[in-house]
């Protein structure tokens, strides 16, 4: 289903400074793919992302054009959970 609207966008801090550009984010789904995301409302987002997630405005076929450079081609619209993400160097119980 194409949205007509702009999307609430998830982004986080890129660059130098932090605060002058920002980066979608991005999620890993459970058989390891990239997938973007996006929400209809702004209280969808942060029911799924917590209350102090930035974010953007953009229609579906602004954030496809970002994404497709990185080889991202699917975007889940409004998830209900977004796991936060896993530190680099985390292990993994056995």
């Amino acid at each position: 289903m194409e949205h007509s609207q702009p999307l609430f966008v998830p982004v986080r801090p890129a660059g130098q400074p932090p605060t002058s550009c920002r980066a979608v984010v991005t999620a890993r789904l459970p058989e390891g793919g990239r997938v973007g995301l996006a929400f209809t409302s702004a209280e969808a987002l942060a029911a799924a992302m917590g209350p102090s997630q930035q974010w953007i405005r953009l229609g579906l076929a602004a954030e496809r054009a970002l994404l497709a450079p990185l080889g991202v081609g699917r975007i889940q619209v409004d998830p209900v959970l977004v796991a936060p993400p896993v530190p680099v160097g985390a292990r993994r119980a056995a």
